[in-house]
């Protein structure tokens, strides 16, 4: 059983992007969370909520993408 090159950088790839929102997506919360009485409070909550989804998402489908790689045979 040989592991699919390919499906593994593309793994490794979104885990570094995942990466990158796991640090982001809590800055910007705790940005929201600190400046309650500005304008922009809620508009950045979202976004910092929506990173943080996206965080979850992407962190599941880059381990799939990652097993794949690892355990599918090449075709």
């Amino acid at each position: 059983m040989k592991t699919n090159k390919e499906l593994l950088i593309k793994g490794v790839k979104y885990l570094a992007y995942t990466l990158v929102l796991m640090f982001t997506a809590p800055i910007v919360l705790f940005q929201a969370f600190k400046n309650t009485e500005h304008s922009f409070y809620i508009p950045v909550l979202v976004l910092g909520f929506i990173l943080a989804i996206a965080a979850i998402a992407l962190g599941f489908y880059s381990i799939k993408v990652l097993m794949d790689g690892i355990f599918t045979r090449n075709k």
